[in-house]
């Protein structure tokens, strides 16, 4: 029997989740913990710092996902900008886990005919499949952030998260169905 649309989608979804947090957490454990909290200017954010702001959204958009506005009233959105002295790597990785297990946990329940409910995000109306677009592509853009700026601290010392510069036709020969 052929997988429905429906169904097809939200496995689908979880795995492009999975592969984010999967970028996220390789580019991760190449930083030291001085680098985790280092921003590259004032107005740039650390990876720490971007660390928090996607753990907040996670527990905000994904705790009663169905059931409640996606902007929890309890959020404090410009406070995950801010890192209070003294916070520390463990800390950080905690909520950041914390975070993907929110979004995790709200996502392997649904089934196909939650797909065209209505959620709310700040008081907007939005299908299921547009409020978890929406959270994806938001999500892509900060794993991207982290990626490039733990790539920066590492420079040539940097292991590549997917095929490493000059290796292409290496890797196209060797993935190549014989």
């Amino acid at each position: 029997m052929q997988e429905s649309f429906g169904s097809h989608y939200l496995s689908d979804i979880a795995v492009q989740f999975q592969r984010l947090k999967t970028l996220a957490d390789k580019a991760l454990a190449q930083v030291t913990d001085a680098e985790l909290f280092t921003m590259l200017d004032p107005e740039s954010n650390s990876i720490a710092i971007i660390m928090k702001h996607l753990a907040g959204n996670m527990r905000s958009r994904w705790t009663e996902f169905l059931t409640s506005d996606g902007e929890k009233p309890d959020r404090n959105r410009d406070g995950e900008f801010e890192m209070a002295s003294g916070e520390t790597r463990a800390a950080v990785l905690k909520n950041w886990e914390n975070g993907w297990q929110y979004l995790f946990n709200a996502i392997e329940p649904l089934g196909e005919n939650d797909l065209a409910r209505s959620v709310l995000i700040r008081g907007q109306g939005h299908s299921v499949i547009q409020a978890i677009n929406r959270q994806l592509t938001h999500y892509a853009c900060h794993v991207g952030q982290i990626v490039f700026i733990a790539k920066h601290f590492r420079s040539k010392d940097w292991q590549s998260l997917s095929i490493p510069r000059g290796k292409s036709a290496e890797f196209n020969a060797t993935a190549a169905p014989k």
